[in-house]
C-alpha cells in the first residue's frame, strides 16, 4: 500500500481537462459522484487547439450522439457556433452530417460555465505526476493520482484523458521543443510513468496549419462560402439557430507552392527522420499531399475564422511542419495572402498513446482495475471521438464505482460502439479517425435518430436532463401513433396534383423521390392534434422512404446479434483449442475478446477460426 501522504477522497478523479475530460468529469458528476477534474491550466478547459470547428463527415454523428446520450459538446457548439452546414447531402440521409465552426474562446468559457454548474464536481488546477496504485501486474488496482505539488488525489476510480501532453514534442523544421499544445507545457512525469506500467504503447503524430492576420489578406481574391439559410442544430434541445453566420473562403494552392515544398522537403521533420510518430493518413501535411500526389496541380484551402473578436484566421489543408521560411514563402505563393502576416506557425507534435487492445469495452485498462483511459492517450484523433469516448468511459467509470452494469454500445447501435469496439479489437497503427463506411449498419445510425437510439440510455443513467427525456419520449409517441396513420390514411388526389383514380397511402406517397414531408405538415398536425415534436418529421421522412432497406437492415442486425454477441468464457486457454493455429491462438490471446463478433474483427483472425471458436464454445457449454 503506498504512502497517500496528504490527500483528498473523490469518488472519481479525471486527469485532463480536454474534450474528453470535459465530458467524463461532467458525466460522473451528474450520476451524483464527487468528482475531481485535474488540469494544468483552467483556464484553457476544453481548447480547441486545432481547428475550432465541431462535426463533419460521420464526426457530426458522433456529436449528435454524444448529445443523445446526455453529453455537452452539442449543446455548447449550438450555443457558440458562427457558420452552420450539413453535410452530404447530394447523398442520402445516413450519411448527412452537421458541422459547425465555432468562437474558439467562447467554446472554452461556454464549457466552463458548464462544468462549474455542475453541483458535485471540483475543478482543480494541478499537475499529475503519477498513479497510485496497489498489487502486483497484471492485477492492480488505481487508488488516485499523486500531483506534482505533493499532494495525493485519492478515489476508486481515475480516467486519463491526455490528449497530445504525455511526453509531446513539437517540431517546427529543424526546431523542436517539449509541449502538450503549443504554448503549454508537456506531462512528462506522468508519461514517463504510464511507460513502466507493462502497456504496449507508441508514439503518434498530429499537426496544425499557421494562422494568419485576417486584417492583412487580400479577401477580394477568394471565392466565399457561406452558412446553411437553416441551420442544423447538434443538439436535440436546441429548437433553432437563428443568429447570422460569418463566410468561410476557398484558396487553392499554386504551382509555386509545390515547387517550393518540393525544393524544401529535406528540411521537413517527416522526410529528415526526425518525426518518429506515424501520423494521421486522411489529414495529411501539405508537404505530404505535394509528395504523394505529384499529378495534382492544386490542392484547396478553406480560410476560416477563429472567433467573431479576432482577426485570426485558421488556413484549414495548409498542415505543416515545415520550418517558418518555408512556410513564409507558401503562404505567399497562393493568390491572395501575398502580404499575408503569419500569427502563429504550424507544426507537427508528437506523444505517447497507450496500445487500446490493452483497455476492455468499458475504456478500463484490463491490467489495472479502476483505471479508465479516453480520448488521444486510446490513438485516436478529432474532438468528436474523444468527446464520445471521454463521456463513455465517465459513464463506465460511474457505473463501475457504483457496482452497475456497464454500458457497452454496439454497432449496430451506434458510431461511438463503432469506435471504442475498433480501438479495442483493432488497435490504432496511426491516428483513428471516424467515417461513415466504417459503419456496417448507416442506414440505422443517421443523424435524426440518435435520440431513438441512445436516449434511452441516457434516462437509465440519470444523465438526460427532464427536458431532454420529455422531448425523446413526446416524439416516441408521436412517431408510434402517426407512423400506422401515415400507412393507412390516403392522398386526396387533387392536393398533390395526381390522377382522380390515383390515391396512394401518406406512406406510399412520401417514397417518391420528389415528394417532401414538409408538403404534409398540415395534414400531419391533423392527425396527430398537436404540433410534431422537433426532429419527427424528418425522422418519419426517412422511415418511410427508405422502409424496405430499413427493414432489411434490421433483419440482418438481428441475424448478426444472434451470432456475433454469444459470449466467449473469461480466461480461456485459446492455445488448447484444437484447429486454431498458434497465431490466431496468440491474437485472442491479447485481445481477450468478450463475444464471437469482437473475435471476428480482430485483424488475422480468419472467419474460419471464429467457426471453429464457435464449435469449442459450443461444445464445452454442453459438457
Amino acid at each position: 500500500m503506498p504512502n497517500l501522504g496528504r490527500s483528498v477522497k473523490y469518488d472519481v478523479i479525471v486527469v485532463g481537462a480536454g474534450h474528453a475530460g470535459v465530458e467524463a468529469a461532467r458525466a460522473c458528476a451528474r450520476m451524483g459522484l464527487k468528482t475531481a477534474l485535474a488540469t494544468m491550466n483552467i483556464d484553457l478547459i476544453a481548447q480547441m487547439s486545432c481547428n475550432p470547428a465541431i462535426g463533419g463527415i460521420a464526426k457530426g454523428h458522433l456529436v449528435r450522439e454524444v448529445d443523445a446520450l446526455g453529453g455537452v459538446m452539442g449543446e455548447v457548439t449550438d450555443a457558440v457556433g458562427i457558420q452552420f452546414r450539413l453535410l452530404n447531402t447530394s447523398r442520402g440521409p445516413a450519411v448527412w452530417s452537421p458541422r459547425a465552426q465555432c468562437d474558439k474562446k467562447q467554446y472554452r468559457l461556454r464549457m466552463r460555465e458548464v462544468l462549474e454548474k455542475e453541483r458535485n464536481l471540483r475543478i482543480l488546477q494541478a499537475e499529475a505526476a503519477g498513479l497510485l496504485l496497489e498489487g502486483e501486474y497484471p492485477n492492480r488496482r488505481v487508488l488516485g493520482i499523486a500531483l506534482r505539488d505533493g499532494r495525493s488525489l485519492t478515489s476508486q476510480a481515475t480516467i486519463i484523458t491526455s490528449g497530445t501532453f504525455l511526453n509531446g514534442l513539437a517540431h517546427v523544421g529543424e526546431n523542436t521543443y517539449t509541449c502538450g499544445r503549443n504554448g503549454e507545457p508537456a506531462s512528462q512525469a506522468l508519461g514517463n510513468e504510464i511507460r513502466t506500467l507493462g502497456l504496449q504503447w507508441t508514439r503518434l503524430k498530429t499537426g496544425t496549419p499557421p494562422r494568419l492576420d485576417g486584417r492583412t489578406i487580400d479577401w477580394s481574391r477568394f471565392e466565399p462560402q457561406g452558412g446553411d439559410a437553416e441551420p442544423t442544430p447538434f443538439s436535440f434541445l436546441t429548437g433553432k439557430i437563428e443568429r447570422e453566420q460569418v463566410k468561410c473562403y476557398i484558396a487553392y494552392t499554386t504551382p509555386e507552392t509545390h515547387e517550393i515544398l518540393r525544393d524544401s522537403v529535406a528540411r521537413s521533420p517527416l522526410y529528415s527522420g526526425q518525426i518518429e510518430g506515424v501520423g494521421p493518413r486522411y489529414c495529411p501535411s501539405i508537404e505530404d499531399k505535394v509528395i504523394k500526389f505529384p499529378d495534382k496541380t492544386r490542392h484547396q484551402l478553406f480560410l476560416e475564422p477563429e472567433g467573431l473578436d479576432t482577426y485570426e484566421i485558421y488556413v484549414n489543408g495548409l498542415s505543416t511542419s515545415m520550418p517558418l521560411d518555408v512556410q513564409v514563402r507558401v503562404l505567399t505563393s497562393v493568390p491572395g495572402l501575398e502580404e499575408a502576416e503569419m500569427m502563429r506557425p504550424g507544426y507537427a507534435i508528437e506523444y505517447d498513446a497507450v496500445d487500446p487492445r490493452e483497455l476492455d469495452h468499458r475504456l478500463m485498462v484490463k491490467s489495472i482495475a479502476g483505471l479508465f483511459l479516453a480520448g488521444q492517450i486510446n490513438g485516436t484523433s478529432g474532438y468528436e471521438e474523444a468527446a464520445c469516448q471521454g463521456l463513455l468511459a465517465g459513464i463506465n467509470a460511474a457505473s463501475w464505482v457504483g457496482d452497475q452494469d456497464a454500458v457497452v454500445l454496439d454497432r449496430a447501435q451506434g458510431y461511438a460502439g463503432i469506435l471504442i469496439d475498433d480501438l479495442i479489437t483493432k488497435g490504432a497503427d496511426e491516428p483513428y479517425r471516424m467515417f461513415t463506411s466504417r459503419a456496417e449498419f448507416r442506414l440505422n445510425l443517421r443523424i435524426d435518430n440518435a435520440d431513438e437510439r441512445l436516449t434511452p440510455v441516457a434516462i437509465r443513467c440519470g444523465l438526460a436532463s427532464s427536458e431532454r427525456e420529455a422531448l425523446y419520449r413526446r416524439k416516441r409517441e408521436q412517431k408510434l401513433r402517426l407512423l400506422p396513420m401515415l400507412q393507412t390514411q390516403r392522398v386526396i388526389a387533387e392536393d398533390f396534383g395526381l390522377a382522380r383514380d390515383e390515391r396512394p397511402t401518406y406512406a406510399d406517397w412520401l417514397k417518391r423521390p420528389e415528394s417532401k414531408i414538409g408538403q404534409l405538415a398540415g395534414a400531419i398536425a391533423g392527425m396527430l392534434g398537436e404540433e410534431p415534436a422537433p426532429g419527427l418529421l424528418d425522422t418519419v421522412e426517412t422511415e418511410c422512404k427508405y422502409a424496405g432497406y430499413i427493414g432489411q437492415q434490421e433483419r440482418q442486425v438481428r441475424r448478426l446479434r444472434d451470432s456475433m454477441e454469444r459470449p466467449i468464457p473469461a480466461g480461456m486457454d485459446y492455445g488448447t483449442i484444437p484447429g486454431l493455429s498458434r497465431e490466431v491462438a496468440e491474437k485472442l490471446a491479447r485481445v481477450a475478446p468478450a463475444t464471437l463478433g469482437q473475435a471476428a474483427r480482430i485483424p488475422g483472425v480468419t472467419a474460419a477460426a471464429v467457426a471453429v471458436l464457435e464449435i469449442y464454445i459450443r461444445l464445452r457449454a454442453d459438457g
